[in-house]
Parts: structure tokens; sequence; C-alpha cells
């Protein structure tokens, strides 16, 4: 990492291309800067002898020594640094002492010189201020008291910039500011994003993706919880034999106290409750009332009346109709009167 701004104030004591400072630069104006650098869509250009800033003036070219990655600025306590990519011809010039310091470029505001924003760096052998060699810094040029971003439209290429941001090229500045301060979320939830999966702070959105897949591991069952299905399968009709069997064992019981106590009257109502089931008997028997004629206690000892026609019904009979709601006729049906 390369130190491309010192923390704190400082001047040019020997000048700069523009402005005489003094510049300051604290925690949270460079976390700004670093906020606005992430929304760039290009390397910020390190050039030879701000040649970027001359071309117009001299006509001359303004080929790159390097590039600054804008997502690797950070804070430091002494100053904002970044990544820096140099060319080969760059690495071969700093290699033989050719060249070895940096100056940085960069609008400032012209009450407080507070720095607002690191717009391009030169490569130079003349710095504003006296840093040490190449990883150090320079000098600085432009005051602003409007928004950083009005200030690069002013000194970058404007129809370039407008091309980059995918704009119309009539677009206003209102318009670029808000194109910029829209790159500038959309990184920050990006940023979130990455920081979220355990990616790389400058991962790409494959690179990201790669990070998510790599942190999902496929969940196992715990096998000790479970049985072979058709394990299950054999209980289920184990339990339901057993229920069964119960069933019609209660059945059976529930019958034949029903016949003991007369609140089933005879073997044909016995019968037919026993194909109605378990529920529907015990709904009968809840109904029916015992009867002590069935019971073999009555007032005719179990004979019927003088004046009683053979196929009447008793008073139990018919109280077992009642109960069970079968008509005397179906009922006499199912039960034959017995012969006198």
């Amino acid at each position: 990492m390369t130190r491309l701004i010192p923390a704190g104030t400082f001047t040019a004591p020997r000048g700069s291309l523009e402005g005489q400072g003094p510049w300051h630069l604290d925690e949270a104006h460079a976390r700004s800067i670093i906020d606005l650098a992430a929304a760039r869509s290009t390397d910020i250009v390190i050039d030879y002898e701000h040649q970027t800033l001359l071309a117009e003036r001299n006509g001359q070219p303004a080929p790159a020594a390097g590039w600054v990655d804008p997502r690797s600025l950070e804070w430091r306590s002494d100053g904002l640094y970044g990544r820096v990519k140099w060319t080969a011809a760059a690495k071969a010039a700093i290699g033989d002492d050719s060249y070895r310091y940096l100056s940085p470029v960069f609008p400032y505001d012209a009450q407080s010189g507070d720095v607002l924003d690191l717009l391009h760096v030169a490569l130079t052998n003349t710095p504003a201020i006296d840093t040490g060699a190449i990883t150090e810094l320079a000098a600085a040029r432009m005051s602003s008291g409007r928004n950083p971003h009005d200030q690069e439209v002013t000194t970058v290429d404007r129809e370039k910039l407008i091309a980059a941001l995918g704009l119309a090229s009539n677009a206003t500045d209102e318009q670029i500011d808000q194109k910029l301060a829209a790159l500038k979320a959309g990184n920050e939830d990006a940023t979130a994003l990455r920081q979220a999966l355990g990616a790389e702070a400058d991962a790409k959105p494959a690179e990201a993706v790669a990070a998510l897949k790599a942190g999902v591991t496929p969940s196992q069952p715990d096998m000790t919880q479970y049985v072979p299905k058709a394990v299950f399968d054999e209980q289920q009709t184990a339990l339901a034999a057993l229920r069964t069997g119960s069933n019609d064992t209660e059945l059976k019981g529930l019958i034949e106290d029903g016949l003991k106590d007369g609140r089933i009257p005879g073997q044909a109502t016995a019968d037919w409750l026993k194909g109605q089931g378990l529920a529907a008997c015990k709904a009968y028997l809840d109904g029916a009332p015992a009867i002590a004629a069935l019971r073999g206690a009555s007032q005719t000892q179990g004979k019927p009346p003088k004046d009683e026609k053979p196929d009447a019904l008793s008073e139990t009979e018919l109280a077992v109709c009642r109960a069970s709601g079968i008509s005397p006729e179906d009922y006499r049906k199912a039960n034959p009167a017995p012969a006198q």
C-alpha cells in the first residue's frame, strides 16, 4: 500500500501547481474520499509530472505511470493509502531512481482547507512537500467551496465523465451528481454483501458468489432419528391390527353387558350393534336404560298380560325401540314373538 495524502495539516513550502494551503486531512474527510472513490467506475490514474493537468496547455499526451485501485483506499493514522499498480516503464524508472516521489491532485474547501477528494496523482521529482521517497507524497491544487463532485466535473474531461456514467451528452450537473450518488449507494450495498459473505473487499461478483457457495454446507440428517420405511410400515400395520383386536374385544364385552342388563333386548339387536361398530354401540348403550324386566324382574314374572296380543311388544321392547329409533314393526320382524 502507498501513502497518497498525509494526515493532519500540511502545506507546500516550495509551491504547488495551484493553491498554497495549508490543507488538512482527518479521518472523517478520508472516509468521505473513500466513499467517493468506491463509486468510481475507473481506476485513479498516476501520470508523469501532472501531464493530465497540462495536456490542454502543451498539447502533449499524458501516459499513465500507474493506477490506483479506488476500492483499495484506506485510512491509516498517518494518511490515506491506496494499492498502486505500476506500468513496466514506471517500474523501471522508479527502480533506477529516475523518479522518486508522488504528488496528489485534490479539491479542497477554500475556507477550511479540508481535502474533499482524490482526483489523480503524479509521478515527479519536484514534490511540493518533503515526505520521503516514492511511497510518500507531494503537492496539491485546486481550491473549491463547492461539492467535490462539481470540482471533479470541472477538472476531468466532462464528455468522458458523462460517457463513463452512461448519461446523455447534454446531461446537467444535477444529473451527474445523482448518477454518482447512485453509484456510491450501489457500491455500499456491494461492500456490505462482500462483508456478509466473507469475501475480500475488492472481490469481483463472481468471487463473492464463489465465497457464498463455499460457505454453504449441505445439511446431513441425523439418521439416528429415523427408521427405514419398511420398518415404519410394518409397525403401523401391527398397531392397526392391535387396535382392531382391542376394539373387537371391547365391543364384545359391551354387547354382553348390554344383554345382561337389558339395554340390548335380544340377539338380533346385539348382532345389529356388532355390525355398527364400537362407537355406535357405545352411543346406543349410553342412551338405552337398563330394563329390569330383561333381568328377570317383572310384575307378570315374564308372562304377557292376559289381554295382550300375541305379537304385541312389551313395555321393555317398546323402550328398546324408542332408544334405538327402530319402529315396533321392524323390531317385531327382527325379533319374532315367542310361542305361547
